[in-house]
């Protein structure tokens, strides 16, 4: 075994909608040869099986039975995450707007929460991943070794979202608004509400390229491997 091998670091990247955060992790693990976990893909997933069940997103207690009978998985690409539920690709069905809204409202339930944190912890606990959420450092992983909390002015992060769904007019002015309550529901919710860690480095996106982001969080880990 190799006594100089560098040992492979938890990544935790926490932040809102729109603050640039999955692009960030993604461009990072493969720049550090890490997996991506994207803790919001399997929000979506079970969204999306709630959907395709006709189960409430406000029924905490089917929403926890329907978790624990599902398998989510992540599979790296070149290109991103391929995303299963129960074995199916549902990759490209997961960004659609129905379950992105949807996986807001799952995301309140603890017991639905608890459920995830657990897999996350699961698929993590071996390091050589750059994970990113809203509670990674708080919750999954509050013993990260790096923490980065990415947040951007408000009216940027609605710009970047619409410029990245193509959206204009009225499809715009309601993905704006579901964006504004996504954030109040993810910052006000009882269960591990977004919020950056006590250590977690905080990178303000507004008038930052991602390259410069990216420089800024690669700094931080060159520095925790010393």
């Amino acid at each position: 075994m190799n006594d100089h091998q560098p040992r492979k670091l938890i990544i935790a990247v926490d932040g809102p909608a729109g603050a640039g955060k999955s692009t960030i992790a993604s461009r990072l693990a493969r720049k550090l040869g890490y997996t991506n976990l994207e803790s919001g893909a399997m929000y979506r997933a079970l969204a999306l099986k709630a959907i395709e069940w006709d189960i409430s997103f406000d029924d905490e207690d089917a929403l926890a039975k329907l978790a624990h009978n599902s398998r989510i998985q992540l599979e790296p690409t070149s290109t991103g995450n391929r995303v299963l539920l129960d074995g199916h690709d549902v990759t490209q069905r997961v960004r659609e707007t129905d379950v992105t809204e949807g996986a807001s409202r799952v995301s309140v339930h603890p017991r639905v929460r608890e459920w995830m944190v657990a897999r996350q912890q699961e698929m993590g606990a071996g390091g050589g991943i750059v994970m990113e959420g809203r509670d990674i450092g708080t919750k999954v992983f509050p013993r990260a070794d790096v923490k980065i909390f990415l947040d951007a002015d408000p009216v940027v992060r609605e710009q970047r979202r619409l410029q990245q769904q193509k959206l204009s007019g009225g499809a715009a002015q309601l993905t704006a608004a579901e964006l504004r309550l996504r954030d109040k529901r993810d910052r006000t919710r009882a269960t591990s509400p977004l919020v950056a860690a006590p250590d977690a480095l905080l990178l303000d996106s507004t008038s930052m390229s991602e390259d410069e982001v990216l420089q800024k969080v690669e700094e931080l880990v060159r520095k925790k491997l010393g």
